[in-house]
């Protein structure tokens, strides 16, 4: 009897301590109508190793045919060269040079106009999509591989998006896989 009586106790006691404690840790929280502190600085953009774009063959650099061509802004179809190009990424709102610089084709730009690199076209896709930036670094979303806490390397946007045509095309359905029999049924 005073075995459980002692375990009761016990009990009580531990049930009040922690409820002192939550109390405790509810006070050091600002009350709810008080001003929220400002996020946290976003971390400065940092290079990340990617393997090389992938371009199709002949096309890069970019200036080794335009170097010579004025610079054409108006949005048209391409009849002499990049036919195969078929703009469907908010092609309402986008034009080639939204993204391609017009003065030095072998690079892009930002929306503010600085220069970027083909290597670092993420910090380019990342203006529109910042969440699958913040993704894509985190390694949730793309393919990133090396070592757990170390040395990381990325697959670049365009490794697995058409730029031009980002959504992946659909896949025909297939039906469920048959379930394996066991031996003797």
């Amino acid at each position: 009897m005073r075995r459980s009586r002692l375990g009761w106790q016990a009990g009580v006691l531990c049930l009040l301590v922690f409820a002192a404690a939550m109390a405790g840790g509810a006070r050091s929280q600002p009350p709810a109508s008080s001003p929220q502190a400002p996020p946290a600085a976003p971390i400065p953009d940092e290079r990340v190793e990617v393997p090389p774009p992938p371009f199709t063959d002949g096309i890069y650099p970019c200036s080794s045919c335009h170097a010579g061509m004025p610079i054409n802004r108006a949005r048209r179809d391409l009849t002499e060269f990049h036919t195969d190009i078929v703009l469907k990424h908010d092609e309402q709102h986008r034009w080639c040079l939204d993204c391609h610089d017009a003065t030095n084709r072998d690079q892009l730009h930002l929306a503010s106009g600085a220069p970027v690199s083909f290597d670092e076209s993420y910090m380019l896709c990342g203006q529109c999509h910042g969440e699958k930036l913040r993704d894509w670094r985190a390694g949730v979303h793309g393919r990133r591989t090396g070592e757990w806490n170390g040395h990381k390397t990325y697959l670049l946007c365009a490794h697995c998006h058409n730029p031009h045509q980002p959504r992946f095309k659909a896949i025909t359905p297939m039906p469920a896989p048959a379930r394996p029999t066991r031996p003797g049924q």
